[in-house]
């Protein structure tokens, strides 16, 4: 297993004149929840005071704070608010976590309570180990299905495919499609020996390496990506899947309401906390995030790859359909003064991009999928978002999709208008997946003057499971009252939906008892309990027949 050591810290900059002048100056936005008082928060709420609310802001342009406190005040507040509540309740939510994910595993290992009493009696009580193939995440006892969809009909299209400009819009392919997408995007929650186990023996798929990153927002190993081929040689399909938001970390909630943003030239506004996750700065030091997405940093975005491995330098047009390869392993790299250490390369972008070329070099007919639930969502988009950043355009030719279920917002609509003309055309490669009153991809706030934006194809599911093709997911802001009325009827709509749907749709679609109790807490907090990936499953699996223009192999 593959497994990032290294952190942020590691690098060295020495900024001179020269570099100052070549590169573009930073603009940026962060919010720090810590930096302020209960006072200055009370003030900023009840007064407007800018003053107040300029204390938990922090920007490159100083003269600017005053007006991103007065013009995005309840924005500023809500992202202040809800993190300082999460950073109180963390250590709790992270026992609790613990405990939790302990519990169900005893029971599940024990044959529940009904096994358990027996094995007790008889001196073989399992206990769960943490890290093996039987330990299963909160996530997957939500939801046990490990299965995709019309397997049969997914390898067969897999391994007959046409010529790579052909457009399927077939229903039954894009259902399994978009399943195993979901699938590997729920079972990234997992461990790596748990993932493995799925992928070779219940998907009969070749798993290619497990990644557990540094997350520079989190100051941990956090960010986890697994990457599959549909077989180990002459492989169709490279399927990349990053594990989203985790219900008892509290530092993956804090990340999905940070409104913090920092602004890349030419390509837009993007949030900060995933750029972090991703390994592309850190902002204990922004000049980082400048570093790593500068334009003109050849070396980085076109040759180094990391060090002792492949490195590659692909031709912007593919048309030879091949890499010049070299070696970097006794080297570090200086671009100008700004030297850094090799290891850092391990982050998840670095990581992933790497062993991305290595596999499509290998597999000349191949594409390569890149997916994820909640935050993994977020991050499956920006990955393929900063390639183009970095000019990789031959490995872009060979993206065949993107598909995110629960994703919240990345960045600005400059943002878009920027992916667009590499996601859009000739035909759709996103498909952004969005059930009934899911909270997280409402988040960050939007409103007419803030920044975060969504863009590609919506895919949009109600509570009855019926798909609607939209530019936007209706109340986009999930917090007027009315939006929050419908959202509390359809919580109530779901917990009676999750007792009956086993006998009306089949037996694969009764829900555990871990499940019910999700829908159970979806009545205090609604928007919460509807991002669970169960729901995201049952709207693929069940959702009215609507075929969606797809590319192909």
């Amino acid at each position: 297993m593959a497994a990032a050591t290294s952190t942020a810290t590691e690098f060295e900059y020495n900024t001179n004149d020269q570099d100052k002048s070549e590169g573009s100056i930073a603009n940026y936005l962060i919010v720090r929840p810590e930096k302020g008082g209960m006072l200055d928060l009370l003030r900023y709420l009840a007064w407007a005071d800018k003053g107040s609310g300029e204390r938990f802001l922090e920007s490159s342009k100083e003269g600017n704070m005053g007006k991103e406190a007065a013009d995005h005040r309840w924005i500023i507040l809500v992202s202040v608010i809800v993190r300082k509540i999460i950073s109180l309740f963390g250590k709790p939510m992270e026992y609790t976590g613990f405990v939790v994910d302990f519990f169900l595993n005893f029971l599940f290992q024990n044959g529940g309570i009904m096994g358990l009493f027996p094995n007790f009696l008889q001196g073989k009580v399992v206990i769960p180990q943490r890290d093996t193939e039987t330990f299963i995440s909160s996530i997957g006892h939500l939801d046990g299905r490990i299965d995709l969809y019309r397997a049969g009909t997914l390898l067969e299209q897999i391994y007959h495919s046409g010529s790579a400009e052909q457009i399927i819009t077939e229903e039954k392919w894009n259902r399994a499609h978009m399943d195993l997408c979901i699938m590997a995007s729920k079972l990234a929650y997992e461990n790596a020996k748990v993932v493995q186990s799925v992928v070779a023996h219940h998907w009969k798929m070749h798993f290619v390496d497990f990644y557990n990153c540094w997350n520079d927002f989190q100051k941990e190993m956090s960010t986890q990506v697994f990457i599959l081929c549909d077989k180990p040689k002459d492989a169709n399909l490279i399927l990349i899947s990053f594990r989203g938001t985790e219900p008892f970390d509290a530092d993956d909630w804090e990340t999905d309401f940070d409104y913090s943003w920092y602004e890349i030239p030419k390509m837009g506004k993007v949030h900060m906390g995933f750029l972090e996750a991703l390994g592309l700065g850190t902002r204990d030091d922004t000049t980082t995030f400048q570093y790593h997405l500068q334009m003109n940093n050849s070396n980085l975005n076109h040759d180094y790859e990391g060090s002792g491995s492949l490195s590659s330098n692909i031709d912007s047009e593919m048309e030879q359909n091949e890499w010049d390869l070299s070696s970097d392993s006794d080297r570090a790299t200086a671009v100008g003064n700004k030297k850094f250490l090799p290891e850092i390369m391990k982050t998840a972008y670095y990581a992933v991009r790497k062993k991305l070329k290595s596999l499509l070099l290998e597999h000349k007919n191949a594409k390569f999928i890149v997916t994820g639930h909640s935050l993994g969502g977020a991050l499956a988009i920006l990955f393929p978002s900063v390639l183009v950043q970095h000019q990789q355009m031959g490995v872009m030719k060979r993206l065949l999709g993107v598909y995110t279920f629960g994703q919240p917002r990345i960045g600005n609509l400059q943002l878009a208008k920027f992916m667009e003309a590499h996601l859009e055309y000739p035909i759709p490669k996103y498909f952004r997946v969005v059930y009934s009153d899911d909270l997280v991809p409402r988040l960050p706030y939007d409103d007419k003057t803030f920044l975060y934006k969504h863009f590609g194809v919506c895919l949009y599911y109600n509570s009855l499971y019926i798909e609607r093709k939209v530019d936007e997911e209706p109340d986009p802001n999930f917090f007027g009252l009315r939006n929050i009325t419908s959202a509390y009827l359809n919580a109530i709509w779901e917990l009676i939906r999750s007792s009956i749907i086993g006998y009306t749709h089949g037996p694969e679609y009764k829900e555990s008892w871990f499940m019910m109790l999700a829908r159970i807490t979806g009545l205090a907090l609604p928007g919460i309990a509807a991002h669970c990936p169960t729901n995201y499953v049952n709207s693929v699996r069940l959702g009215k027949e609507r075929a969606v223009q797809m590319s192909s192999f």
